[in-house]
């Protein structure tokens, strides 16, 4: 299948207002649909198409199944000056994040810090978004998320935790944020997606067959290798677990082996999945100014380090805000699968077809 991504590009605004417009016909309400057009806007705009854009058709059809609540009633306990639980009533998990991170930084407002766990979401896109958000109202935030099974243990033979990941970013006083989001397994389950759609082989050492072997052929791929691969995957599995404990444990969730896939057959059961939010006011910590200007000085080091040969060392993010300002400039790409896929969320529900950019 060609890529065509170069060919077809459209305004982070047009993409906003069709993903919108969807989203309300399927049965979300205003709320949800802004936020999950606000997550997976900003993850296309940083390139992360995977955790973007190309998720819009699965919502829609666990919204139409029923397996998401499109106009949830999501309460916030708050247990101690700075913990809390949201129970995000199966809502769609991008309103859940962006809710509970609202509240983990108003309790880091107060007492320095603010942590929030939260149950009965779903699927929130990418974990970035949500200590993005911390970060650009001048908190450190962290998020994590369990997952569905797709992610074999160190020498494990089927596949145990999800993809887990862990984001975290920081202010940084005049530039944009220093952004980590990273997947615990080797690359994330919907990168195998991608990849497979446009006819792309995988890296080596990322993705397993059935019977637990090294495939770098999408449609073969049945697990994904923990981050570190065959020989030292035992580090990626411990932080999945880690991002596990703190998703399923503290919200009361079950643990991810146990919940349904995200991909179906089954979707109208909600499946209960758990995250958890941290937010912490830099200036709680050390002197007014003490952290910025430490964060600057690092931030200036590491760019200034010698790199390979055709290469430049970067800072988590770096790569990002880079694709951002180019993809605001010349347009948001959708590959040929993309196109085909929103054509048809078009003439599904009668909707005005994205504009491409001239």
């Amino acid at each position: 299948m060609t890529d065509t991504s170069l060919d077809f590009r459209v305004t982070r605004e047009d993409l906003t207002r069709f993903m919108q417009a969807a989203l309300a016909a399927a049965g979300a309400n205003q709320a949800s649909a802004d936020a999950v057009s606000r997550a997976l806007v900003t993850a296309s705009r940083m390139g992360t198409d995977s955790h973007g854009l190309r998720l819009l058709p699965h919502y829609l059809q666990a919204l139409e199944g029923g397996r998401i609540n499109g106009a949830p009633d999501m309460v916030f306990h708050q247990r101690l000056a700075a913990t809390g639980f949201l129970d995000a009533d199966d809502g769609l998990g991008h309103l859940a994040g962006y809710t509970a991170i609202e509240h983990a930084m108003a309790m880091a407002g107060e007492v320095g810090m603010g942590a929030v766990a939260v149950g009965n979401s779903s699927h929130f896109g990418a974990a970035g978004c949500y200590a993005l958000a911390a970060a650009e109202k001048g908190f450190l935030g962290m998020a994590f998320c369990n997952s569905d099974p797709f992610v074999l243990l160190h020498d494990g033979a089927k596949p145990f935790h999800g993809t887990n990941p862990i984001a975290f970013a920081a202010p940084v006083a005049g530039s944009a944020p220093y952004l980590l989001d990273m997947a615990t397994s080797s690359i994330p389950w919907n990168r195998v997606r991608q990849f497979g759609a446009i006819g792309r082989e995988l890296p080596d050492q990322v993705a397993a067959n059935a019977e637990g072997k090294v495939s770098r052929v999408p449609g073969e791929v049945a697990a994904l290798l923990p981050l570190g691969g065959s020989s030292f995957g035992f580090k990626g599995a411990g932080l999945g677990g880690m991002v596990e404990i703190l998703s399923s444990m503290l919200s009361g969730m079950q643990h991810g082996f146990k919940l349904l896939p995200m991909v179906g057959p089954d979707m109208s059961t909600p499946r209960g999945v758990g995250h958890f939010f941290l937010a912490m006011k830099p200036d709680a910590f050390v002197e007014e100014g003490t952290f910025a200007r430490g964060l600057a000085e690092y931030l200036a080091d590491l760019r200034a380090q010698p790199a390979t040969p055709d290469a430049r060392v970067m800072a988590p993010g770096d790569r990002e805000w880079r694709c951002q300002a180019q993809r605001d400039a010349d347009g948001i790409p959708l590959d040929s699968a993309n196109q085909s896929a929103y054509a048809e969320i078009a003439k599904q529900y009668q909707l005005a077809p994205l504009s491409r950019l001239d």
